[in-house]
C-alpha cells in the first residue's frame, strides 16, 4: 500500500515516522521544506503536493493544525479522489467539518476515515499512542494494518465524525487536570510540602492520571515544554464548548478553563507552551513550582509493539 502524509509537525512528523521504521512506502508533504527534506533523508519520497499524493497514493493522511487547513488541503486532492482511494484524517477538528469534508471524498467515489490520536508527542514518537477511528466498518478493516503501525490502541468510535467529539472532550478534561494540577500542587507548596514528595503522593492516590504521569514531571523540571502549545489547546476546548452550545448542555467548568487559558496567551504569547499556565499562579504567588530530579523532556521508555484494537467494552 502506497502511503502520502500531509503535516509532519509535532505529531504528524512521529506518525509518520513510525510508518517509515515499519517499511511503508511512504510519500510526504508539509509547507515547511525542511520537515520535508528530514523525512526524506529518512527513507520518504518527496510527495510535491496534495494533489500529486492522491493521484499516486492509495492512503492519504493529514496531520494539520487546524480545520481550514485540513479544508484547504483536502480541496487541492478532490479532483483526484475515486473509488480505492482513502482519506484519513488524524488532526483534531470539528466534527461538522469533519463530516462535510468526508462526504465530499465519499461522494467522489473515495473513502474517508475521522481518526485522531491521543496520548502526547512522546508516544506518538514509538508508535505507542491511542487512535480513535471514525468510517464503515469495511475501510477500518482496510486501514487497521497502518493504525497499528502508528498507535498501540486503535478504537473503531462508529460513523464519521464520532472520533473527533471524543478526542476534543479527551483533550478537554486533559485541559482541567492540567489547571486542578497547577493548583493543588501551589497550594502544596504554599503549605510547606515538599513538591517532590508532593508528586509522588498524587502518582500514587486517586488523584493521579495520565496528565499528571507527564506534564507534571515537566511544570516541576522546568522545562514546561510539553510539545503542544496554548492556542492549540484553545482550538481544542473552543470546539468542546461549541459542541456543548449546540446541545445547550450549560456548562461551568469549560467557560472557565478558555478564560484561564486566554489570559495565559495574553500573558506568554498565543503560542506558548500549555505548560506554562502554572506561571500564572507562580506570579500572583511568588512561589516557584519547582524540584529536582524531574526530566526536561518525556521520553517513552515503552518498548514498541504491534498495537491491536480495542473492544468498545473492554477495559484493555
Amino acid at each position: 500500500m502506497k502511503v502520502g502524509f500531509i503535516g509532519l509537525g509535532n505529531v504528524g512528523g512521529k506518525l509518520s515516522g513510525s510508518l517509515l521504521r515499519n517499511g511503508v512506502d511512504l510519500h510526504v508533504h508539509d509547507l515547511n521544506v525542511e520537515f520535508v527534506a528530514h523525512k526524506v533523508a529518512q527513507g520518504a519520497s518527496d510527495g510535491v503536493s496534495p494533489a500529486n499524493l492522491m493521484q499516486s497514493c492509495d492512503v492519504v493522511i493529514t496531520c494539520l493544525p487546524s480545520p481550514a487547513a485540513s479544508a484547504a488541503v483536502v480541496a487541492q486532492m478532490l479532483p483526484h479522489v475515486g473509488p480505492g482511494k482513502i482519506w484519513m484524517e488524524m488532526s483534531t477538528t470539528d466534527a461538522a467539518e469533519i463530516e462535510r469534508l468526508g462526504r465530499a471524498v465519499i461522494e467522489a467515489g473515495g473513502a474517508a476515515v475521522d481518526c485522531p490520536v491521543s496520548g502526547g508527542c512522546h508516544r506518538a514518537d514509538t508508535g505507542n499512542i491511542s487512535i480513535f477511528a471514525a468510517c464503515d466498518r469495511a475501510t477500518f478493516e482496510r486501514i487497521l494494518p497502518l493504525l497499528t503501525i502508528m498507535g498501540r490502541r486503535v478504537l473503531h468510535t462508529g460513523d464519521l465524525g464520532t472520533a473527533s467529539v471524543l478526542k476534543v472532550m479527551t483533550n478537554y478534561l486533559a485541559t482541567v487536570n492540567l489547571i486542578s494540577l497547577c493548583e493543588a500542587m501551589t497550594v502544596m507548596k504554599a503549605s510547606g510540602m515538599d513538591l517532590a514528595t508532593t508528586f509522588q503522593a498524587i502518582s500514587m492516590s486517586s488523584g493521579t492520571s495520565f496528565v499528571h504521569e507527564t506534564e507534571s514531571q515537566l511544570i516541576l523540571s522546568g522545562s514546561r515544554d510539553v510539545n503542544f502549545t496554548m492556542d492549540l489547546i484553545q482550538k481544542d476546548i473552543g470546539l468542546f464548548q461549541k459542541l456543548a452550545d449546540q446541545f445547550a448542555v450549560p456548562l461551568e467548568i469549560s467557560p472557565l478553563i478558555i478564560e484561564i487559558m486566554t489570559d495565559g496567551q495574553k500573558r506568554y504569547g498565543e503560542r506558548a507552551q500549555s505548560d506554562r499556565i502554572i506561571e500564572r499562579l507562580e506570579e500572583a504567588t511568588g512561589l516557584q513550582i519547582l524540584a529536582d530530579g524531574f526530566p526536561q523532556e518525556l521520553i517513552d521508555d515503552e518498548p514498541e509493539e504491534q498495537g491491536y484494537e480495542v473492544n468498545a467494552r473492554s477495559s484493555s
